[in-house]
């Protein structure tokens, strides 16, 4: 009997600590919420990661800058980064906020960054950067700069860019007529 009387105490127990845990995270989801619909923090994404939060915190403090990049829609976005970023560095954070925004819009949509990449490369100021591990601020690149898509395709030997295939393939018909 001592036994049932210690099981039901326990399973009350366990069920405060649930709806305790549970109205802990109602209330911290809703204080989120409420936050990140401050005007002030309208940059903040609704499900930011610490990395990001970091990165804006340093933009206020002027030890990261805001890049704009202009997709070939005609549509610009604004990627925060560091000012020591590499070209590996503004492509994930373009990869990370492209879908974030696809994914709050229409839901899942898979993206090939891998043939965004082999495809097109990023230009500043019509120069091309090609070399993942350059630093952007070597290209001129700094604060509220803007950034490009470029049509640019790696040949599969060199791993190097070259001109784009299709210009190639109907240049090869032109010499056949």
């Amino acid at each position: 009997m001592k036994e049932d009387g210690d099981e039901s105490k326990k399973d009350e127990e366990n069920v405060v600590g649930y709806h305790s845990n549970n109205v802990k995270k109602v209330r911290l989801n809703s204080t989120l919420a409420a936050l990140l619909d401050d005007p002030i923090l309208a940059d903040v994404p609704k499900n930011p990661t610490l990395s990001h939060v970091d990165t804006l915190i340093s933009l206020e403090l002027g030890s990261a800058m805001r890049i704009s990049v202009l997709k070939l829609d005609g549509t610009a976005i604004d990627v925060p980064i560091m000012n020591s970023a590499t070209l590996k560095d503004l492509k994930l954070a373009i990869k990370k906020k492209v879908n974030d925004m696809e994914q709050s819009k229409m839901g899942h949509r898979h993206i090939s960054w891998k043939h965004v990449w082999a495809n097109f490369c990023l230009a500043h100021h019509n120069e091309k950067i090609l070399d993942d591990n350059s630093v952007l601020q070597d290209f001129g690149i700094r604060n509220n700069s803007q950034v490009h898509f470029v049509p640019y395709v790696m040949s599969k030997n060199s791993r190097r860019h070259s001109r784009r295939r299709k210009h190639r393939f109907f240049h090869g018909l032109n010499k056949c007529a």
